[in-house]
């Protein structure tokens, strides 16, 4: 088959079963073209590491470019799966992807941050406070992340850590959970010299992962370290819009101590009586006197449910437990895939793995 000519404005892109279409350009990604365009495609690293946006190709010529094969395997792309992020159209496409909605696409925007208060709430994790331009509120999902752009023009992604109805209170601003990786460039930077009022570029909000509050589905909610911070999102949303779904929380640290706001979820148990909660530790130590669950935290939903067919999963973490958490729920325990909503916690490393 040959690729159709681009017309002026670009190939014709057409996602099912919404019929929702759009526009790209040969020198951008499907996902960039979605995204400039305000329609809400699923995604999460935008780097081909995480595999959040591959979804099914069924018409149309794409170039896909460089991804790990953990994203995307040879075998899916063969089947026809295209990861949006790194494909470019060479003709007009039809996809199908289920997780486009017309709410989840607030306008991207660059704006400064200046910092507010940095606060330890672990050996390794800092909870940073991001003051924005008065003004300008910055629009977003619960679960949604910023990117801060470095003087070098690289960028770190971190997810927001509250609502958006809590930037109205004074003092709070956008909060963000960032766990310390030696060597790394910028957590380098925040647990060595960051201070008080120190000025940060930000661009957002991304991402695709956000409370779907068109279903009454009880949920399980999935947080491996940091990735806590969307479910907190998640968790003042739902108290503040009162949605009264049932939700347990299952929340994996290697130690006790990385289940660094414990005592917060046990506080919002008193106020939503439909959350319950599994603190889950894989590498307890006698010192810890842990008496709690251990383990692998994914696991620990597995044993617990023998069936979740009727739920709605939200996963949040480092990518092998997104990624384990995935396959093991629709293979083993009937979780329907697109009820499964995901944001892999990909570092630098992680995208730079071959």
């Amino acid at each position: 088959m040959t690729s159709a000519a681009p017309n002026e404005a670009g190939f014709h892109i057409t996602v099912e079963p919404s019929g929702r279409h759009f526009t790209a350009h040969t020198d951008e990604t499907i996902l960039a073209a979605g995204i400039r365009q305000g329609i809400g495609l699923p995604y999460g690293c935008k780097d081909g590491a995480c595999g959040s946006c591959k979804c099914k190709k069924l018409s149309g010529e794409v170039n896909m470019g460089l991804h790990q094969s953990k994203a995307l395997s040879a075998e899916e792309e063969l089947a026809g799966y295209v990861l949006t992020c790194c494909a470019h159209a060479q003709s007009d496409v039809v996809l199908e992807s289920r997780q486009v909605t017309d709410a989840s696409a607030f306008p991207i925007r660059k704006m400064p941050a200046r910092v507010l208060a940095l606060s330890r709430k672990s050996h390794d994790v800092v909870m940073l406070r991001l003051q924005l331009p008065a003004g300008e509120p910055l629009q977003f999902h619960a679960g949604q992340y910023i990117e801060f752009i470095l003087r070098d023009g690289t960028r770190r992604s971190y997810s927001m850590a509250n609502a958006p109805h809590t930037l109205s209170e004074p003092g709070t601003g956008i909060e963000l959970h960032i766990r310390h990786l030696p060597g790394g460039k910028f957590t380098d930077h925040v647990f060595g010299v960051m201070k008080e009022k120190e000025i940060l570029r930000i661009e957002g909000p991304y991402g695709s992962f956000f409370l779907r509050e068109d279903s009454t589905k009880p949920m399980v909610l999935l947080a491996s370290g940091t990735g806590f911070a969307p479910i907190k999102a998640l968790l003042e949303h739902m108290k503040f819009k009162a949605i009264d779904r049932p939700a347990t929380l299952y929340w994996g640290g290697r130690r006790p101590e990385d289940l660094y706001m414990d005592n917060w979820v046990r506080s919002q148990m008193a106020e939503m009586p439909n959350l319950h909660y599994v603190p889950v530790i894989s590498n307890a130590v006698p010192e810890d006197n842990w008496r709690g669950r251990t383990g692998f935290v994914h696991r620990a939903v597995m044993e617990d449910f023998s069936d979740l067919s009727a739920y709605q999963v939200y996963a949040c973490g480092a990518p092998i437990v997104v990624d384990s958490a995935k396959h093991d729920y629709v293979a083993e325990r009937g979780l329907p895939e697109d009820e499964f909503f995901a944001d892999a916690f990909t570092t630098e490393a992680d995208k730079a793995l071959p």
